[in-house]
């Protein structure tokens, strides 16, 4: 987190990590000392230095493609450690020129004295494990495509187009029962040309019982206790499935770490842009920053609210939601319905359409998810615990003839955030500002 400076301690260490090295800068701030070291991967012995320097000391590295594993480690180890967010690590434009291990290590030394550098939160092992489940199944999913892509395009080079129809004219859909026969009917004059094609064919589906086992694993994965009710709740939500629900749970984590609807919107980076000064004020298109795997997951569903009708949604075989989070969720149906009618209605675009919807989804999604958790009690984004409508609003008295439930309150911190979330108030109705476009 960005703040002030630790008060435990007067040493912060910066490390900057490589996959085979580690180059380790501590700073004292009171006597200005500068220490340097420089270790393979090894976080046994970065622990022993930090702590022959000072036991008390805190570290910290750039988030990267080393990911959490040596924060880990170092916790383990009893010694401090955070992950610092690179895309918020502001640099001298006069060191891009001076750039080496050293300095980067004991760049973030200084940061991390100031109290300025923004925390990655760190997810457990079985977080990111889960995690980790669903961005392969993404793989495996553009593996299929890719695969599809160079057998058609194969065929297509040899004017091989599939073109069969149905007795009433309409052209049948690629990679049917029919499209698969058409496709094995295939036989070229030069047996290197079969060899390809069978080739790719196997490709193809290789890649299908992949992506189908994947799919398996991450059902499986959902159905745990830890996710099973915030997945079935956002279940409830059109345009979301169990893998599109297991992405959004698996990849926040916890959703009690974003203090609002926007700051979930922002870290998927479905916020609009902004370059304003002055008396002028522009926003433009989506930062596109954060998650990006949320943020394709997020606008791939959105586009089901182009067709689909406001009422609820059928709960599935075996699924069981939360009950205030189906009411909210049907509630974000109805409205995300109608906020696609009339952006369209007004002759927006599309695509932009697309994503303003996309981006109010997130909203709701931040809404269901910790509802689903059935919690009550702690400062999460559901405000419970907090005070949001005075006296009648939760953690405030409540009216003796009311009695408080805990479904109750749950449901008013729901609300209270909406409102709040789309720019409503008592007595006067607020239309939310439209999403940039794309």
């Amino acid at each position: 987190m960005e703040g002030a400076p630790m008060l435990d301690t007067t040493t912060f260490i910066g490390l900057d990590v490589h996959a085979r090295s580690i180059k380790a800068v501590s700073l004292d701030v009171m006597t200005g000392e500068v220490r340097a070291a420089t270790f393979g991967y090894d976080a046994g012995a970065v622990a022993e230095w930090v702590r022959s320097v000072d036991p008390r000391a805190r570290c910290v590295y750039e988030s990267g493609v080393t990911g959490f594993d040596l924060q880990k480690r170092l916790s383990g180890l009893g010694v401090g450690c955070a992950v610092g967010a690179v895309s918020k690590m502001i640099k001298p434009s006069a060191d891009r020129r001076r750039k080496n291990d050293r300095n980067d290590a004991e760049f973030l030394a200084r940061m991390l004295s100031v109290g300025n550098v923004v925390e990655v939160w760190v997810p457990d092992d079985e977080c990111e494990a889960a995690r980790d489940l669903t961005r392969a199944l993404e793989d495996a999913r553009d593996d299929l495509s890719r695969s599809k892509q160079r057998l058609s395009k194969f065929l297509l080079r040899h004017g091989l187009v599939f073109d069969e129809r149905t007795p009433t004219g309409r052209r049948k859909g690629n990679w049917t029962r029919a499209h698969w026969s058409w496709i094995e009917s295939i036989r070229f004059a030069e047996g290197a040309d079969n060899d390809v094609l069978a080739y790719y064919v196997d490709a193809v589906r290789r890649a299908a019982e992949e992506k189908a086992r994947l799919e398996g694993l991450v059902e499986a994965e959902a159905r745990k206790p830890r996710w099973r009710k915030r997945v079935d709740s956002l279940r409830c939500l059109k345009g979301v499935d169990t893998a599109s629900a297991a992405d959004l749970v698996f990849e926040a984590g916890e959703f009690s770490r974003f203090r609002n609807a926007r700051s979930f919107a922002a870290w998927v980076g479905l916020t609009p842009s902004e370059h304003s000064s002055g008396e002028s004020d522009r926003r433009g298109a989506i930062t596109k920053a954060g998650n990006k795997h949320l943020r394709k997951t997020l606008v791939e569903a959105a586009w089901h609210y182009l067709t689909c009708s406001g009422r609820p949604k059928d709960l599935a075989k075996g699924q069981a939601p939360d009950r205030v989070a189906r009411r909210h969720a049907a509630k974000g149906v109805r409205r995300l319905v109608e906020r696609r009618e009339a952006l369209l209605a007004r002759g927006v675009h599309g695509n932009k359409a697309n994503v303003a919807t996309a981006r109010e989804l997130a909203c709701w999604v931040w809404a269901g998810g910790p509802v689903g958790r059935g919690g009550v009690g702690g400062s999460g984004p559901l405000g419970m615990g907090g005070r949001p409508h005075g006296r009648g609003g939760v953690g405030g008295r409540s009216p003796a003839h009311k009695p408080v439930t805990p479904e109750a309150v749950r449901s008013e911190a729901v609300e209270a955030n909406l409102r709040s979330l789309f720019c409503e108030r008592p007595g006067r109705h607020t239309r939310a500002q439209t999403v940039g476009s794309t």
